[in-house]
């Protein structure tokens, strides 16, 4: 009898235990991930046609009545570092505004775009596109590494990412950003180079394919917005598309034309590295600048000045390098003030059209 009493506590005991596990299993939060969609699938937005749409036509930027454009433009810095270091919202993009530019450059750097999340990340993306749509700026957005993408070597840890990692990232912000014309420009990778060698080695037919394979996957989502090209030399270089280019059409190709890419004069070799693109594509100089010491004048002769009067006398738009006060050459003296550097004084007289009339 006693074995029996025992025999049945213990059945008691072990049906007791089981509603227990089984309400366990039923609290625990499980990933159903079979009715997971694309969370990057553009919403419903009803500015998105309010700028009117950038395009492609023979050698120039056109706007929906064909004429031409020369753009004048800005690049900030990484959306990630402003809004964490409190300066993110739409009165960062007034001042843009304020500086005269018509197109805001946003890098976006691998490395935050990993650590804030692809979909984080496009929160400030869409804020940034909707701000730049209420005040009339169109936007390149721009895939902030520099290196050698071939062989996935880089420059710096921040600038470390994969061919993977770009395919997704522009299959991402193709398919977000679709149809919406305030997004001009997509700039598939900011500056190219093998740094003599110590990034190792890529061939142009290599770099030409890589291109040519991101723009396809762009225009399998989105066939309007124009994908920008970057040449050799940390994106100065365009030599090579003069026996090679892309096989694309309604593409622009990038140049960054600092003053120590080449010793002065500057202008004939202007011409043979970047120039003569402009007589058959669109160019964009998506970043230039300068350093300017206390004694430094700008006058007529100086890199600042030539490098405006050549660019737009070619129909080459521009954008000057950077809305920031701790990047380099800054723009900024401060985030408190938005004092304005030299530099930043100078490119905000160029914005406007006051340096070459």
């Amino acid at each position: 009898m006693k074995q029996f009493m025992l025999i049945m506590l213990l059945v008691l005991l072990a049906n007791i235990d089981r509603p227990v596990h089984a309400q366990e299993s039923k609290d625990t939060e499980y990933h159903a991930w079979w009715n997971e969609g694309y969370w990057f699938r553009p919403e419903a937005d009803t500015f998105a046609r309010k700028m009117p749409l950038i395009r492609v036509a023979g050698n120039r930027f056109v706007n929906s009545a064909g004429d031409t454009l020369l753009l004048r433009g800005l690049a900030i810095s990484d959306p990630d570092k402003i809004e964490n270091q409190g300066h993110w919202n739409k009165e960062h993009f007034e001042k843009v505004k304020d500086m005269g530019a018509t197109v805001c450059r946003i890098p976006v750097h691998p490395i935050a775009w990993r650590e804030r999340t692809p979909k984080g990340y496009l929160e400030l993306l869409d804020q940034a596109v909707r701000w730049c749509t209420e005040l009339g700026i169109y936007v390149i957005i721009d895939w902030h590494s520099i290196g050698n993408l071939g062989m996935e070597l880089f420059q710096n840890p921040m600038y470390n990412t994969t061919k993977k990692e770009t395919y997704e990232f522009w299959r991402t912000i193709a398919m977000h950003f679709r149809g919406h014309n305030t997004v001009a420009f997509y700039e598939i990778f900011n500056e190219p180079t093998l740094y003599r060698g110590q990034l190792g080695s890529m061939t142009w037919a290599q770099w030409k394919k890589i291109n040519e394979n991101i723009i396809k996957l762009i225009r399998s989502f989105d066939e309007e917005t124009i994908p920008l090209i970057a040449g050799f030399d940390w994106a100065y270089d365009l030599t090579h598309i003069r026996y090679d280019p892309i096989d694309a059409e309604g593409i622009g190709y990038v140049t960054h034309p600092y003053p120590m890419k080449r010793r002065p004069p500057w202008e004939n070799k202007w011409e043979e590295n970047f120039g003569f693109a402009a007589d058959n594509y669109p160019v964009v100089a998506t970043e230039l600048s300068f350093w300017l010491r206390e004694e430094d004048t700008i006058d007529e002769d100086h890199y600042g000045y030539r490098i405006i009067k050549y660019l737009e006398s070619r129909n080459i738009s521009w954008v000057c390098w950077v809305f920031d006060p701790e990047w380099h050459p800054s723009m900024l003296q401060s985030w408190d003030s938005y004092e304005l550097t030299g530099v930043g004084a100078f490119f905000k007289e160029a914005l406007n059209g006051n340096v070459h009339k």
